[in-house]
């Protein structure tokens, strides 16, 4: 069980204020949570709180039998404090405009313009706190001609061009497995905030952040992107290969696959001579990896030939032992099984009252900071469940921020 450490965060005395729901957002949020900062979420108390929340099954087991703890939302959602305010009524704008008051960080995502009939647009909010930073994700960003469309993940992968890459060749195009444009996009987020934040602690003024969930998405097309504007060609589905690295794949064994990810030509020599082939490691065809991608379809043919006698666990433990990059595919349960994830804190069990049994099971954060270690303080909130304790929290955190005052 992970204890809930008091270790100093690097944003202890943060105030964050999450208008968001659903993923992107709630990523950020959730980072600059781990990191320290206090986090208040405003959930609407209309429609039961963060969409997120009836994204299941899964759910947490609560004694109450009437669990709005789906593992969705269970993701994106710890750290953080809930509390019911209907934005569309005085006193829950009253109620967030004082919030804003205390607040270093706003993040919402609203539809552009969505948050001026309330006041509490960026414009409104930071002509009257100029030191705010305020981070708008939407999906298609605060300007051009789309501005105006809702967007979701899917939307942003198949808008972004992602989907034309993913996949089998001859298959249909394909999203990625995960909401990964939502959760790049709140990565993205998290830099830009902390970016403004730097810059508000050296100068006192905030500024607007204008995220897109597109724009991310395009932005981390990456090497397919520059591909295609350095050659104008458009990328292929190439399923697990890679177009500008050959071999570089997931090949057929004996008993199963496994992904063989040969980087340089000396690796691929290496290769040759530990499969005892040394015919290929000679073949002018494969000499080079420019030769090589030329000849991807004979090279890929003579590998799969080779690895498909071989079991998993042979081909692996041959390769690895010459210092040729591969490894297995794992399941889900497999990956988070590991010794490998287990030595370094992958998946941790934060304690949680509301529960049955009292905790829950989620993915630990990944940064691994040696003098501001992130923490898992609070498990993810039930709906509202802070509502009235604001003020308490609210003290808390000013003890935080000024532990002298």
């Amino acid at each position: 069980m992970m204890a809930h450490s008091e270790t100093a965060g690097a944003l202890d005395g943060v105030l964050v204020l999450d208008l968001s729901r659903i993923l992107a957002g709630p990523t950020a949020t959730q980072m600059l949570g781990d990191l320290g900062a206090t986090v208040i979420k405003i959930e609407n108390p209309k429609t039961g709180g963060d969409d997120t929340r009836s994204w299941g099954p899964p759910f947490a087991p609560t004694p109450d039998g009437q669990s709005d703890l789906s593992a969705y939302f269970m993701a994106a959602n710890r750290n953080k404090y809930s509390v019911a305010a209907d934005l569309s009524t005085t006193d829950g704008q009253e109620l967030v405009k004082a919030l804003i008051a205390q607040a270093d960080i706003v993040i919402e995502n609203y539809k552009p313009g969505g948050l001026k009939k309330f006041g509490l647009d960026f414009e409104t909010i930071c002509a009257k706190h100029p030191e705010l930073v305020y981070c708008s994700i939407s999906g298609f960003g605060q300007t051009g001609p789309n501005s105006h469309i809702a967007g979701y993940d899917l939307m942003a992968q198949g808008y972004g061009g992602i989907m034309s890459l993913t996949g089998d060749p001859d298959g249909p195009p394909m999203k990625v497995g995960v909401g990964i444009s939502d959760v790049v996009c709140g990565m993205y987020a998290t830099i830009g905030i902390l970016a403004a934040l730097r810059h508000r602690d050296q100068t006192g003024e905030g500024q607007h952040i204008d995220l897109a969930l597109v724009d991310s998405q395009m932005a981390w097309l990456i090497n397919e992107g520059t591909n295609f504007l350095a050659s104008g060609k458009e990328p292929q589905r190439r399923g697990n290969a890679h177009p500008n690295i050959v071999p570089y794949d997931v090949f057929a064994t004996s008993d199963g696959h496994i992904i063989l990810a040969v980087g340089n030509d000396a690796q691929f020599q290496r290769f040759c001579h530990a499969m005892e082939r040394v015919d290929l490691a000679e073949d002018s065809r494969f000499t080079t990896n420019p030769d090589r991608i030329a000849n991807r379809g004979p090279l890929s043919d003579a590998i799969s030939e080779i690895l498909s006698a071989r079991t998993s666990a042979d081909i692996l433990q041959v390769l690895q032992s010459v210092q040729v990059p591969c490894g297995p595919i794992h399941t889900v349960g497999q990956a988070l099984q590991t010794d490998q994830a287990q030595a370094r804190g992958t998946v941790v069990a934060v304690d949680n009252p509301e529960t049955t049994p009292g905790h829950v099971a989620l993915l630990g954060n990944p940064l691994k900071l040696s003098r501001t270690p992130v923490t898992i303080r609070r498990a993810p909130p039930r709906f509202g469940q802070d509502t009235d304790h604001l003020s308490t929290i609210l003290d808390k955190h000013k003890k935080q921020a000024n532990p002298e005052g």
